[in-house]
């Protein structure tokens, strides 16, 4: 009986008073280091790590009960492949803080939550994912055993679990620069006048560029749109628009230069020009006067289809009309 008394382990080392005695003393210096909250495998021991120590009694409360993203290590303190990645494990919790969190349960302490996670093996990683999520929510970590691995393998579950970028209507110029000048690119649509595509065909549009928005947010682009001459000096600068709508540019505002979709404003074919885009294909132009164009101020789209409007109403009795025979007579001319 250990640390927890109400989970007492097994005793598998040789049947010596020296081995009865090293396993002892490992059991006590577990719980020394539990009540001083060290992480009882090879830590790196240098200042405080960010890596969050777990056990039966904080493990729902922390992890499952939380919208956390988290990477949870199952370790036993003897394993000697855990006493190599402690330093990694402990760099990368820096580094994924605010992001990711990074946990380590021990396993021979706490089996039966190890037992929960089918843990067979130290160490055993298991990732967590954002949201409302129970024991079932468990993933296994495939990843690397360097800090630079969990690193970029937690990051692009993190983008993976984002977001999908908001698709913004150019309404005034801070939506502009936000949009671009934050982000390494920014998608720029030109859609038709309302009068020529109404709210339902408008929506169809914005629709594609939405679901395009989550295939791609894991680039982090900003997503834009505007209507037909409602921003002309943006259609001006990215040259686009005036041949037709709808239109779309992809705009990189440090090195102020635009790709133009030269294919058909659809799903497939925005994707196949973005995939081109994504990994630096394709060719690029320089914007028109060289930096971002002045944006003016207008209201954002209702949603509704435009209000057609209505002829007035002419009074007939003050007209004068020509009696049928002089009618006759202009045919004839």
């Amino acid at each position: 009986f250990g640390a927890n008394k109400h989970s007492p382990t097994d005793y598998s080392g040789p049947r010596t008073a020296d081995g009865v005695a090293s396993a002892a003393l490992q059991e006590a210096r577990k719980v020394v280091d539990q009540r001083l909250g060290k992480r009882t495998s090879g830590d790196s021991g240098s200042g405080k790590s960010d890596v969050v120590e777990l056990t039966d009694s904080n493990f729902e409360e922390l992890v499952l009960k939380s919208d956390d993203l988290w990477l949870v290590e199952f370790f036993a303190p003897w394993c000697g492949h855990c006493k190599n990645l402690a330093p990694h494990w402990a760099k990368a919790a820096t580094e994924l803080k605010g992001k990711v969190k990074l946990g380590a349960v021990d396993a021979t302490v706490y089996q039966g939550l190890a037992s929960q996670y089918d843990v067979k093996g130290y160490p055993t990683i298991k990732f967590f994912p954002a949201g409302k999520k129970d024991r079932h929510s468990a993933e296994e970590y495939n990843g690397g055993r360097t800090a630079d691995d969990i690193v970029q393998w937690a990051s692009d579950k993190a983008a993976e679990s984002a977001p999908a970028p908001e698709l913004l209507q150019v309404t005034k110029e801070s939506v502009l620069k936000e949009a671009c000048q934050e982000s390494q690119l920014c998608v720029v649509s030109v859609l038709p006048h309302i009068y020529d595509c109404q709210s339902e065909c408008r929506q169809g549009y914005l629709d594609i560029l939405k679901r395009l928005g989550e295939k791609y947010k894991r680039n982090r682009w900003g997503w834009l749109w505007s209507e037909a001459m409602a921003q002309p000096k943006l259609e001006e600068a990215l040259e686009i628009g005036g041949f037709g709508y709808p239109a779309l540019a992809v705009l990189n505002s440090r090195k102020m230069k635009y790709s133009p979709l030269r294919g058909s404003f659809s799903y497939d074919g925005i994707n196949e020009f973005l995939r081109e885009v994504a990994v630096g294909r394709g060719s690029s132009v320089p914007v028109k006067g060289a930096k971002l164009p002045e944006v003016a101020e207008i209201e954002p789209w209702d949603g509704k289809d435009a209000k057609m409007e209505e002829p007035e109403d002419i009074d007939l009795s003050d007209v004068e009309l020509e009696p049928e025979d002089q009618v006759k007579k202009h045919v004839e001319l």
